[in-house]
């Protein structure tokens, strides 16, 4: 599976917030923050603790994208 968070980069943008901020905002690892910056699944938890964190639905900071071959 391939999940893209361009959404939640666009809104760390839009709030001049750096990725390091946001980490330690929501209390995430840098292995998670890698992950997702490959595209990789998150767990509903750490979904959970991002979306508390920028005050947001989950559908405001990723969606699905489907596996290019």
């Amino acid at each position: 599976m391939a999940f893209s968070y361009n959404k939640l980069w666009k809104i760390l943008i839009d709030r001049g917030m750096t990725k390091e901020q946001f980490r330690l905002q929501a209390g995430l690892s840098p292995t998670t923050i890698a992950a997702m910056g490959k595209g990789e699944g998150i767990s509903p938890k750490v979904l959970g603790r991002i979306c508390e964190a920028l005050e947001v639905q989950p559908g405001d900071i990723m969606e699905y994208a489907k596996a290019q071959d």
